[in-house]
């Protein structure tokens, strides 16, 4: 993968430009935009990572208007869905748009697909539960369709094992239907995750593109508490006293509850939103908080991704997340208009055991086994998904979570067809074993995102220096715009967390390593006398260079950013 130079302003830059200021009235692209936009009219894979706001829609937007045939889009709500259909614009040359989803009748389903088909709606958007549907990916081929889009694709690596497994089937369902070019979309996303999205959508060595992720808009804190009762106070009180509107971020949709109504009962407008609510509750929270009638959202995740609001003035988490990339994408909600907005993370240390419980699910050894022996009492005659969750009885996403691990473990393989075909020489006992092995490394990884998560709660350093850092970005500290270095400007001026190491050298960011207990890794940042590695056995580490310098026998370079890498 490679980062994509500046356009070129060359005849096709020129068609881009006139069509983003004929059709949908942008007088002015971002360089990223037009970069990525080239791409695509070349008919390359491409993966674009541009913070929220930046307007990464655009980029398949206004080639949607220029390309031989529709553009599907990938979009993991529907609400979000909504959204950016209504934001199209109108006109004769707009390119009109479709969602073809379970809210719809047969009636309605059928005209979408007509409208797709004779030509009049360039863009479908689909969610990854109607790809995985044989009726919907038949249609679709029909269509030959011009380019593939996955929207919000940080949700391939970070749904995809156990919330959302159909998401880890998009490569299979773009080869279905005829694999055009695939355009991945994402706001947050740091190297390895980039990687396993890449690997994941199987993507064809795609041009990247990756925008600065440094918010400086935002404020960032955090505070630690020893007693749930005085974090359940602050957080009301800190929400009641900020500039509105705002978004609370809770871990449990009984917490949304608590904190919407102790809010409520201070006589703002609060709402909850949760997964757990009907669809037509979500969509009127979701439409009062966009319409200014809602001054505080309480949320989990499942609140805010894709959200078109800009005026969000702070984004409060009562608890820690389950990642920095989670993390990241949360308070980018906030601030969108370039004003002065607040992200505070308040945590307890025993929120990682909660966190851990989250990250540990996976198929258990009973579904992995029922999956393996299935698939293979149908090796003469290979089944696909929807056979297997007939032949188990167990639930769609249960069968797709463990076929998805099988799959990652080597023990099966999908063919053109969608059939689910064991290894050679595989028994289903082996292919367990493997699938179990597998889930085990996810573990250890998400895991050690939650330790990552509640490093940066608990740095003594400037806390933008350690999020940019996770995300492979450089920056220089102080940044003047987070508690800890507000603290230091008072107490020690001109002093920062700590002196580098002369060892930090010998591993800059970008370097391969291998460590003599947790095999390869891919070093991520470094903080003065400590570096932080991605091994991809054993998840992230931070390892002290007191520790491993000058010490081969546990910490050695395989390869250094630019170099090829060494046999070793």
């Amino acid at each position: 993968m490679g980062r994509g130079a500046a356009s070129t302003g060359g005849g096709e830059a020129v068609r881009l430009r006139k069509t983003a200021s004929e059709v949908f009235g942008w007088d002015t692209l971002l360089p990223e935009q037009l970069t990525a936009m080239e791409w695509v009219m070349e008919g390359r894979d491409a993966f674009v990572v541009m913070p929220t706001g930046a307007g990464k829609s655009a980029v398949y937007q206004v080639p949607s208007v220029l390309l031989d045939g529709p553009v599907v889009v990938v979009s993991p709500l529907l609400a979000l869905q909504r959204d950016q259909i209504a934001g199209l614009p109108d006109g004769e040359r707009a390119p009109g748009a479709v969602a073809v989803n379970s809210d719809l009748g047969v009636a309605q389903t059928e005209a979408a697909w007509e409208s797709v088909v004779r030509g009049e709606a360039r863009l479908l958007y689909l969610s990854p539960e109607q790809l995985a549907r044989e009726d919907v990916l038949e249609r679709l081929a029909g269509t030959r369709p011009a380019l593939f889009v996955v929207d919000e694709a940080q949700c391939v690596s970070s749904w995809g094992h156990d919330f959302r497994p159909d998401y880890l089937r998009l490569a299979h369902a773009a080869r279905r239907v005829g694999r055009p070019p695939v355009l991945a979309l994402t706001a947050t996303a740091a190297p390895p995750v980039r990687k396993d999205i890449v690997e994941r959508l199987g993507m064809d060595h795609p041009r990247v593109v990756v925008a600065g992720f440094d918010r400086p808009n935002i404020r960032l804190e955090a505070r630690r508490f020893r007693s749930e009762k005085d974090r359940r106070r602050t957080v009301v009180e800190r929400a009641a006293a900020e500039p509105k509107p705002g978004i609370v971020y809770a871990a449990t949709r009984r917490d949304t509850e608590y904190y919407a109504g102790e809010l409520a009962a201070l006589g703002l407008a609060a709402e909850a939103y949760h997964a757990g609510l009907r669809a037509s509750e979500r969509s009127r929270v979701h439409d009062a908080f966009l319409s200014g009638e809602a001054d505080v959202i309480v949320a989990t995740s499942a609140f805010g991704m894709g959200i078109d609001k800009e005026d969000v003035r702070f984004v409060l988490h009562a608890s820690l997340p389950g990642s920095l990339d989670a993390y990241y994408q949360e308070i980018g909600r906030g601030g969108r208009d370039g004003g002065p907005a607040l992200a505070v993370l308040h945590y307890r240390p025993e929120d990682t055991g909660m966190q851990a419980y989250f990250a540990a699910r996976s198929p258990s050894r009973d579904v992995l086994s029922e999956v393996a022996e299935a698939v293979h009492e149908r090796r003469a005659d290979p089944a696909d998904v929807e056979e297997l969750r007939q032949e188990t009885g167990l639930t769609r996403n249960r069968v797709t979570a463990a076929v998805n691990l099988l799959e990652e473990a080597g023990a099966v393989t999908t063919g053109a067809a969608g059939e689910i075909v064991p290894a050679q020489a595989t028994s289903p006992d082996d292919a367990v074993d493997q699938a179990a092995r597998t889930a085990e490394a996810h573990r250890r990884t998400d895991r050690s995102r939650v330790d990552m998560a509640r490093s940066y709660a608990e740095t003594t350093g400037c806390r933008r220096y350690l999020l940019l850092g996770y995300f492979g970005e450089a920056y220089e500290a102080p940044c003047g715009n987070c508690d800890v270095c507000e603290a230091r400007d008072d107490d020690e001026p001109g002093e920062e967390s700590r002196s580098a190491h002369p060892a930090v050298a010998d591993f800059p960011v970008g370097t391969d390593v291998r460590h003599g207990e947790w095999g390869d890794g891919t070093v991520l940042s470094e903080d003065g006398d400590r570096i932080t590695v991605l091994f991809d056995q054993a998840g992230y580490r931070t390892l002290s260079l007191e520790a491993v310098a000058g010490r081969d026998d546990v910490l050695s370079v395989l390869r250094r950013p630019g170099e090829e890498r060494a046999v070793v």
